[in-house]
């Protein structure tokens, strides 16, 4: 990829752009969780190095709420995601656990 990223052909993933290919820092991601990534997922290069897709170089992001919600739905966004992830925070520091 023209930003340093690698790209490997997936055809039918639903990340994947006219020509089929995917990151290859998500699709490593995924092998990791075991599922997809959420919409509102995405994978930090822990090293800024973006061909670098070892496990241990690899952080699981999500995007928080925005700036000036309601604590209400502060609240139940906050809910989802202990239940989306629990006590089994995947994190590099852990990236062994799944290999």
């Amino acid at each position: 990829h023209k930003a340093g990223y690698v790209m490997l052909w997936a055809p039918g993933h639903p990340r994947a752009g006219k020509g089929q290919y995917v990151f290859e820092h998500i699709l490593v991601m995924e092998r990791l969780l075991g599922r997809h990534l959420y919409p509102d997922e995405s994978v930090h290069h822990r090293n800024g190095v973006r061909d670098d897709n070892r496990p241990e170089n690899l952080e699981l992001w999500t995007r928080p709420q925005p700036t000036g919600i309601r604590a209400a739905d502060a609240v139940a966004w906050a809910r989802e995601i202990i239940a989306r992830y629990g006590e089994n925070i995947f994190t590099s520091n852990n990236a062994q656990d799944f290999d």
